[in-house]
């Protein structure tokens, strides 16, 4: 009788040690896209190099529903993760907020500059706060794209705009512009232009091409409004079931995969720029002082913001001091020393 307990615990034992960690990972990305292949790719190596005791299970197009039905799933855990954009996100970390804040920045090099100080800052909170992440993706400027041309600040009063669900710094920043914020699911975005539920969108260029929100507008604003990024959240508890071997394996390739995509997605969004013109969208200037009295105006909207705490204002005043620092002008610090 003993000898056939033993036998039993040898094999339940073995069996468990032998039972695949499946990571169901969630995203909008569309099936048949180079991101999606991309991610299929890295999921093969994870699967090959951990001889099959890490999968990772990738649903994409948004079959599993907008974040807040996916954060839904995680917590009964039918999914351990999923590609988030910040604002999906900032109810579990506030501070993923940072990057995505109006007019912070102007380039696609000072992004770079001030994510090269920051990014492990943002890496470490989200971990903190129970999410393993391996590292952004930038997804360029959100720029407007609309039905009407848009050249001033004028042009955008009592339009009705799209603004993420619960995204409530690009809601005030919105109203901040006299615009009328609608919100709505990612995934419902397409509908709403298609049935003029809202006027405006801001997206990426190769978001609005992946998304097919360019075959329902006419115009594009050079306005670098926010800078855009998504990543990939897995709920640590179900991370922290796999061995720290595997672990590492997971971290090695993931984390090299959205490197790739972080460079890859500034050709990209070039490009996407390019294909949107030759898909018959025309480009509209935007005013530089018109510039200049959006940035101001949003600049007071985002401090109020800061001091309501739906981010840490520390670390939005170490980000600007890191943008003045790219264009060469003197921080904050500097003047008070003058």
């Amino acid at each position: 009788m003993m000898k056939k307990l033993f036998f039993a615990c040898l094999f339940l034992t073995f069996g468990l040690s032998s039972e695949a960690a499946v990571l169901k990972i969630a995203t909008v990305t569309p099936e048949g896209s180079q991101w999606m292949t991309d991610m299929r790719n890295s999921a093969k190596e994870i699967k090959e190099r951990t001889e099959g005791r890490v999968q990772i299970k990738y649903y994409g197009g948004g079959v599993m529903g907008n974040a807040q039905k996916v954060l839904s799933r995680i917590r009964i855990g039918s999914l351990q993760g999923g590609a988030f954009t910040p604002s999906e996100l900032a109810s579990q970390y506030k501070d993923l907020n940072l990057y995505g804040l109006p007019m912070v920045f102007d380039s696609e090099e000072e992004a770079a500059f001030a994510r090269g100080h920051l990014d492990a800052k943002l890496k470490a909170g989200l971990e903190d706060a129970g999410w393993v992440n391996f590292g952004f993706a930038g997804g360029g400027f959100a720029i407007l794209m609309s039905n009407t041309p848009i050249s001033t600040l004028d042009d955008l009063k009592g339009k009705k705009v799209w603004v993420p669900e619960g995204d409530n710094i690009s809601r005030h920043s919105m109203e901040a512009m006299s615009l009328s914020p609608v919100s709505l699911p990612l995934t419902d975005v397409l509908t709403g232009l298609q049935t003029g539920l809202i006027d405006i969108v801001a997206m990426s260029p190769i978001g609005a091409l992946v998304l097919q929100w360019h075959t329902k507008v006419k115009y594009i604003t050079e306005l670098p409004l926010v800078y855009t990024m998504g990543f990939m959240a897995v709920d640590k508890r179900a991370f922290n079931k796999i061995s720290e071997a595997d672990q590492a394996i997971v971290r090695e390739v993931m984390e090299r995969t959205y490197r790739n995509f972080d460079k890859q997605n500034l050709i990209d969004n070039r490009g996407a720029r390019d294909a949107l013109l030759n898909a018959g969208l025309e480009s509209v200037p935007f005013d530089v002082e018109e510039y200049q009295r959006i940035r101001e105006v949003l600049m007071v909207s985002t401090a109020a913001l800061g001091e309501q705490g739906l981010f840490s204002a520390e670390l939005f005043e170490e980000m600007l001091r890191y943008a003045q620092e790219y264009r060469g002008q003197p921080t904050a610090e500097s003047r008070s020393t003058l």
